[in-house]
């Protein structure tokens, strides 16, 4: 008997293991407007926490400064970048960036199926920037998806 989740009866994939992808985006919110900054679709949780760690340090090194240059590893567009008013935020980011503790949990919430998520403000402006992760069942979605729905794009890690 092949391993793979019970009670998938006929639906195609049946008697394979669930293979989860992982996605991220950072989404930008003020005055009760969200704005999407960017995304990503990678095959695994470590990659996707890669990509978040590396927008956050984006984001916090734009604050008063020039971007770095674009991601060259993963193929992904960088999100766009935001001002801050204050250097609450980008100090927070940085520091959520740098902190294993954090790294290790946001892992774990992945892990577990859960998403891993983190928000700061910049209360001079009401800005809020999300930096989200989240597991994703493409194969599940592919399954159940109307015929002839293209899957979602997917960005291959290193």
């Amino acid at each position: 008997m092949s391993a793979g989740l019970s009670g998938s009866g006929g639906r195609p994939g049946a008697g394979r293991a669930r293979v989860l992808d992982y996605v991220a985006a950072v989404t930008a919110t003020v005055g009760g407007r969200a704005l999407p900054l960017g995304g990503v679709a990678l095959p695994n949780r470590r990659l996707v926490l890669r990509w978040l760690r590396r927008q956050a340090l984006r984001l916090a090194d734009a604050h008063g400064c020039s971007l770095p240059p674009p991601a060259g590893w993963l193929g992904a567009r960088d999100v766009r970048p935001v001002t801050f008013h204050g250097s609450d935020a980008p100090e927070a980011l940085r520091a959520w960036a740098g902190d294993h503790g954090s790294q290790d949990h946001a892992l774990g919430a992945l892990e577990s199926g859960l998403p891993a998520l983190l928000t700061v403000v910049d209360p001079f402006v009401g800005l809020r920037v999300t930096l989200g992760a989240w597991p994703v069942d493409l194969v599940g979605w592919a399954a159940q998806a109307p015929a002839g729905h293209p899957p979602p794009f997917r960005s291959e890690g290193v």
